[in-house]
């Protein structure tokens, strides 16, 4: 039968599948456009499954939120150039919007109905039929601030940071989450250091300390005040301010009659282990094999 340009178009509306791909499905299907639906469908399924297993360490951050509540979310893609992609932008800022009203665990995000029954799932698949490489939803990360603000900050696309605030001003949050996506400080303030990493400075710095030769009561000083220095490194609060490095964060946030709260920072790929390919070996191993 005849496949018009009227049925090809009405189905690329609803899946978001190319042109090609929707007339085959078309054919096959008979024309049925219900039926072409569900083949593209289980054909996006199918060429997702076959993606799942590839490094996907690429993609963008992105946030969604207001002054009280904000949420970033990492989605994944193969390549730089497929994370510029309008419709793997369109996808990355609708799965945000869905998060800040919805949760942070991913794999029930993945039911959230879009439209007609839809899932974020059945949309993902279709995005990986369509742009050709393994995309995720990797992972959500949530700032409330409900008697306070939150700054919300993206550097390219690829780090993401929000910084939650009691008292002060959004215009402060995000100088701050500026700050946290510039220097990257592992902890928010002494507090919040784990102990077993706080007795691990100790004994690194107690061991340096030693070997100068100096009287037990001098070398106590020297750890002292070496561990203060270190504390102050890997903490957000004792960090100089990246805008005015004459005094900390800590002592910014003080003037400006604000708390911090806590942040949470993203960064694109972090802790995924890429795969280093030689490009001109894949070339040569092509062309030889063509």
């Amino acid at each position: 039968m005849s496949i018009t340009a009227s049925q090809v178009k009405e189905l690329r509306e609803r899946t978001g599948a190319g042109m090609m791909e929707c007339k085959k499905a078309l054919t096959e299907t008979g024309g049925d456009i219900d039926a072409a639906v569900e083949h593209l469908r289980k054909s996006g399924l199918a060429k997702a499954d076959k993606k799942a297993g590839r490094v996907a360490a690429e993609g963008a951050i992105v946030e969604a939120g207001d002054q009280e509540q904000a949420v970033l979310v990492e989605i994944n893609c193969e390549t730089d150039f497929v994370a510029k992609d309008d419709n793997f932008v369109q996808f990355a800022n609708l799965v945000a919007k869905l998060a800040l009203d919805g949760t942070d665990d991913v794999s029930e995000l993945a039911n959230v109905e879009i439209a007609d029954g839809e899932t974020v799932e059945e949309r993902r698949q279709q995005l990986v039929a369509k742009l050709g490489e393994n995309i995720q939803v990797r992972r959500i990360a949530r700032m409330k601030a409900a008697d306070g603000v939150v700054g919300r900050y993206i550097h390219g696309g690829r780090i993401g940071v929000l910084v939650g605030l009691k008292g002060g001003s959004e215009e402060l949050a995000r100088d701050v989450a500026m700050h946290v996506a510039a220097l990257n400080p592992p902890y928010a303030n002494t507090d919040a250091i784990p102990a077993d990493v706080l007795e691990s400075e100790k004994g690194i710095l107690k061991a340096q300390a030693e070997e100068s030769g100096k009287p037990p009561e001098i070398v106590e000083k020297m750890i002292t005040g070496r561990l203060n220095k270190r504390l102050a490194e890997i903490t957000l609060v004792g960090q100089p301010f990246v805008k005015d490095s004459d005094q900390t964060v800590g002592k910014l946030l003080k003037s400006k009659d604000a708390d911090l709260i806590g942040f949470v920072r993203l960064e694109v790929g972090e802790g995924i282990e890429k795969q280093e390919s030689d490009f001109a070996a894949e070339v040569m191993q092509q062309a030889r094999g063509s």
